[in-house]
């Protein structure tokens, strides 16, 4: 095959001729991070918010041995519905276009075909990382090796909170990935804005971040960075409030032998049953504040 399987949505290859912003956005949280109505909805909310801060959102997807590059609204409401999606990384996305099987893209997966598509910024959740236990079960997601090699801005709302933050901080430091807190020190965790942990580096305009994403290109050096910008005040819940629920989550996963990439979708969907709901509300809200900051980084690139 001599030329990449990309296929790009009107609105995509619009915005590609007039060279205008665009943000890549994941479809593993449309199929794995949230339930039926509710996936539809964020998704949707997530473009327009890309749209009302001045770039395209391009949600990215596999099918028919295609990589879509933004949905239209039946692609959307398809992929919402669709039953048994591969969830697809560095390591399984190839054989998902090969084989012309229905799949989703993780953080490391969507890097990967935004960067063949020419997208530079992505927006997503929250990146994965160093799981608790690691040192016996050596999972460690390919999210932040990714971020080491290929050359995208990801802005998330930190790791996810049920991961082993400081190990995931420092393997981050050992490959070399910037990892800048979005106005203020610390580094988020996801639902919540505070880790306890310092975040390596801070800066404050969509403009700085931009600039330093063209530095890098300038330097030769290879890979993206982390924007980690924190979930808005009134949507976050505290880190005291959720550890005793993340290590309840936990404990229940490892006593069912449960591994590897269901992990992290078991987890989420524990702590949106022992939350009552409270997990879903602020994963929305920290995804579409992401998108809106994403939003201006790409505005910036573009300008």
């Amino acid at each position: 095959m001599s030329t990449l399987p990309l296929v790009f949505s009107p609105e995509v290859a619009e915005a590609r001729a007039n060279a205008a912003p665009i943000v890549a956005l994941e479809s593993t949280i449309i199929t794995h991070g949230m339930p039926y109505p509710q996936n539809l909805e964020t998704a949707r909310l997530v473009e327009a918010d890309v749209r009302a801060n001045g770039a395209i959102p391009a949600t990215i997807a596999i099918r028919d041995h295609s990589i879509h590059i933004g949905l239209d609204e039946a692609g959307l409401d398809d992929l919402a519905q669709a039953q048994d999606v591969a969830k697809l990384s560095r390591a399984d996305l190839a054989v998902c276009l090969a084989t012309g099987g229905v799949g989703a893209t993780t953080v490391a997966a969507t890097m990967i075909c935004a960067a063949r598509a020419g997208i530079s910024v992505f927006a997503t959740g929250g990146i994965g990382g160093v799981h608790k236990g690691a040192e016996d079960s050596f999972d460690i997601s390919a999210d932040l090796r990714e971020l080491a090699h290929t050359p995208v801005t990801v802005v998330a709302a930190g790791a996810k909170a049920i991961l082993d933050l400081p190990k995931t901080l420092e393997v981050l430091e050992t490959l070399g990935v910037p990892v800048i807190a979005f106005g203020q020190d610390a580094f988020p965790a996801f639902w919540s804005r505070n880790s306890g942990l310092p975040a390596p580096l801070r800066l404050d305009t969509t403009r700085d971040i931009a600039q330093s994403h063209l530095m890098r290109a300038t330097l030769g050096l290879p890979g993206g960075q982390l924007v980690a910008n924190p979930i808005p005040d009134g949507a976050e819940i505290p880190a005291d409030i959720l550890k005793p629920l993340i290590d309840r989550a936990q404990s229940e996963a490892g006593a069912q032998g449960i591994s590897g990439k269901s992990v992290t979708p078991f987890l989420l969907r524990r702590l949106f049953e022992l939350t009552d709901g409270a997990t879903l509300t602020a994963n929305i809200a920290l995804v579409r504040n992401n998108a809106a900051l994403a939003a201006g980084i790409a505005r910036d690139l573009a300008s």
